[in-house]
């Protein structure tokens, strides 16, 4: 079975290499977004993807769209049976879906037609969802809109974050896509139409949405910290300077707290060891957090360095 790949985030770096492992599988060439400017001095980075398909003598193309004639007239002479994407970042065109004697398939994290777009992982965190996914689908022109071959689910534990929550949904994605493609080669797989009910979009996750508002319940400050959790990091400042200081949370638990008058984003301690801040409803003890410059510090760390005023209001 020749396959061409198309990805470039870490989701994806874990599909093709369990590709390029599975037997009967050849993967012809991966396609990854173009090397960007990361870092301080903004040099040029490769993707995961492209990475491990160097480590592996795979062919890599980078095409700055995926429209583009001659990228469309590559792929054509490549001859793929199968193309497989995972977190590309593009919408493939009907044109490329049409190629292979097999179409396309795509590795989706969550169920789908939940979380259809950019960030599911992240937004099954910050929605509170029991549990979540991955979605192996016939890929069509629409976002995410396919019919579904198969999935499997996985419950969000207290301790996920986004990225133990991701890490264990590329695994489960790339184990479950070589498992579904012999079946669907050989036309044994039920095509299942997404139902039109239930659908929602995961939006990619910026910067901004890692502001903590303080009037918001605990709960959902909790889970905000630990779905951007490493990046990009929910955060807060330290008031009492001529300029704010950002404080970026780590880790955080919900604490039950009685109804108090205190102002969202109040300190009702800290104590020794536990820096517990009020919100709109019970409160959020801080566990682990980082000044803008420093380095990841436990609560009783950061005390020690860096005494904090009961009564001090975060977020001002």
């Amino acid at each position: 079975m020749k396959i061409v790949f198309m990805g470039t985030a870490e989701f994806a770096r874990v599909c093709l290499e369990a590709l390029a492992s599975a037997p009967g599988i050849e993967v012809a060439a991966v396609v990854s977004q173009p090397d960007r400017p990361k870092g301080r001095d903004l040099r040029l980075q490769p993707s995961p993807v492209k990475l491990a398909a160097l480590d592996l003598k795979i062919p890599v193309l980078q095409p700055l769209k995926v429209r583009d004639p001659g990228f469309l007239q590559t792929l054509a002479v490549l001859a793929p049976e199968l193309i497989v994407v995972a977190a590309y970042g593009q919408i493939i065109p009907q044109s490329a879906l049409d190629l292979p004697k097999f179409g396309c398939l795509n590795v989706h994290g969550s169920l789908l037609p939940k979380y259809r777009g950019a960030a599911p992982v992240q937004w099954a965190i910050l929605n509170d969802e029991p549990a979540t996914g991955v979605t192996i689908m016939k890929m069509d022109a629409g976002l995410d809109t396919g019919d579904i071959l198969a999935e499997e689910a996985t419950p969000v534990t207290p301790s996920d974050d986004g990225q133990t929550l991701h890490d264990r949904l590329a695994r489960m994605g790339a184990q479950l896509l070589v498992r579904t493609i012999p079946s669907y080669v050989a036309g044994d797989l039920p095509h299942r139409p997404q139902p039109s009910e239930g659908s929602s979009y995961a939006r990619k996750i910026v910067k901004e949405d890692g502001l903590i508002q303080w009037s918001r319940p605990a709960r959902q400050l909790w889970n905000q910290v630990r779905a951007l959790s490493p990046r990009p990091g929910a955060f807060t400042t330290l008031p009492g300077r001529a300029k704010p200081a950002l404080l970026k949370i780590w880790k955080s638990s919900e604490i039950q707290h009685p109804a108090t008058s205190a102002t969202p984003g109040t300190l009702l301690g800290p104590r020794k060891d536990e820096i517990l801040v009020a919100c709109g409803q019970n409160a959020l003890r801080i566990e682990e957090l980082q000044t803008e410059g420093g380095r990841r510090l436990s609560a009783r760390e950061f005390l020690a360095g860096h005494p904090l005023a009961p009564g001090m209001v975060l977020g001002r």
